[in-house]
């Protein structure tokens, strides 16, 4: 089964990922801390992981201290005005995602798969469940993503019915080939801007 190949891949290449990246890491955790020295340098919120269990994702802090920590970011009234100087930086290469590289050793994400809902977006948690895809499997069964097939389909400008029929689609699709193009995609879409809220 593709899901079991899929974590072994996800473990190798995110450690390898992790090493590579560390010196980006370091100029970045500098950064966030001297724009905010009392602040954490980490962001960790509660998420829907696999079997809609919940687990803490890990960011880059890309917002001042004072924003709504339980709020998906499209949903502020005035999100800009949370957003710090790294942020926004962070933000528009999508590097405010990449410590969620621990969230995958340790297992509670993948690379490539539906992003994980907050805990309290429930009529996206709904709308997933009624799309079953091969292994007889709903995007909520399975390990959420660092990035996926809505990622690159539309993002931050798809609301929740739209979001789930993305993610039906890869559960549909799911194969490595499938997510090799989500890969890709990623990586256009992140050196386009395309469709990110910042």
């Amino acid at each position: 089964m593709y899901l079991v190949i899929k974590r072994g891949i996800d473990f190798i290449l995110s450690i390898a990922a992790l090493i590579v990246l560390s010196p980006l890491f370091i100029v970045l955790m500098i950064w966030i801390k001297a724009e905010e020295p009392n602040a954490p340098i980490f962001f960790r919120q509660k998420r829907i992981g696999k079997d809609k269990s919940i687990f803490k994702i890990y960011k880059f802090r890309s917002m001042k201290q004072e924003a709504p920590s339980e709020v998906a970011t499209e949903d502020l009234d005035d999100p800009n005005r949370y957003v710090t100087k790294a942020g926004v930086f962070l933000r528009r290469y999508s590097l405010d995602e990449l410590p969620q590289l621990i969230n995958i050793i340790k297992g509670d994400m993948s690379i490539v798969a539906p992003r994980p809902a907050l805990w309290n977006q429930y009529k996206l948690i709904e709308e997933r469940d009624k799309y079953v895809g091969r292994y007889g499997l709903t995007p909520n069964q399975i390990r959420p993503g660092l990035t996926g097939w809505a990622q690159i389909n539309g993002r931050d400008s798809l609301n929740d019915a739209e979001k789930a029929v993305m993610d039906g689609e890869y559960i549909k699709n799911i194969s490595f080939l499938f997510d090799l193009k989500c890969i890709f995609g990623t990586v256009g879409k992140v050196l386009t801007h395309d469709n990110v809220k910042e």
